[in-house]
């Protein structure tokens, strides 16, 4: 590449959410979210900051970054819908990234590891990856387990790296909600650690490297990897099986 691109990046996969921007892989400027405000209604303005912040504007940037999921529905929709707008405006390219890999890169663990994810109803989105200097290597798909069958599956890795909110790891794995934040500290019976750190940053560094490798995408092309149906999806299968006549 000629230039180090500009690149923003937007995280909405999680409760809290948040954006980052960063000349190549070098993070210039990050802030995270409130997980009790919707990201409808602080997004725009987070991006506005951040871009004060760096004295950047919009019609600057060169590539767009945003998790693609899995995560929460509504809040990819929105991350996703706000990107595409973006890059279909000013002609750009996006880089789709998975936010179970961005949770890998932000953990800075060496070697095998398993992220996980809130999925609602007590369950997880889970995947393993393999970390080495500074790159992450997926390892198998992501899937949509519960918190025992993740123990199951993965019984002799460590750490598991639960991003998200404290409250919501104790509630699915019984960690303390006072567990710290690094990951490598992951020493508690369950394997289990909570990473606070916010996930836009990883964002960016990762959608450099696709937009590095000619992966970006055209803003059409831009789809989320919801890995499980949701719930509306599974009602009217639900309904659809009820309505089917019995024989």
């Amino acid at each position: 590449m000629d230039h180090q691109p500009r690149i923003l990046a937007v995280e909405t996969a999680t409760r809290a959410g948040g954006v980052a921007l960063a000349f190549g892989e070098a993070v210039v400027a990050a802030e995270s979210g409130d997980a009790a405000v919707s990201h409808s209604t602080n997004l725009i303005e987070m991006i506005e900051r951040v871009l004060g912040q760096a004295n950047w504007k919009l019609s600057e940037i060169d590539l767009f970054a945003v998790a693609i999921g899995p995560g929460s529905f509504t809040g990819l929709r929105i991350g996703l819908a706000t990107v595409k707008a973006f890059a279909v405006h000013l002609g750009k390219k996006i880089a789709g990234v998975s936010t179970l890999a961005a949770v890998a890169h932000a953990s800075q663990v060496n070697g095998k590891l398993v992220s996980l994810l809130p999925a609602g109803r007590g369950e997880v989105f889970a995947q393993q990856f393999l970390g080495r200097d500074d790159e992450t290597t997926e390892l198998d798909q992501a899937r949509h387990l519960s918190p025992r069958a993740v123990l199951d599956r993965y019984p002799g890795i460590a750490p598991l790296i639960f991003a998200g909110e404290p409250q919501m790891a104790e509630a699915s794995f019984g960690v303390p909600a006072s567990f710290g934040t690094e990951a490598q500290g992951a020493s508690i019976p369950n394997r289990v650690a909570v990473l606070e750190k916010a996930l836009a940053p990883a964002i960016a560094v990762l959608g450099y490297r696709a937009l590095r490798d000619g992966k970006s995408i055209a803003p059409e092309d831009l789809r989320a990897a919801y890995v499980r149906a949701s719930d509306a999806e599974i009602n009217e299968r639900w309904q659809q099986l009820k309505a089917q006549p019995q024989g």
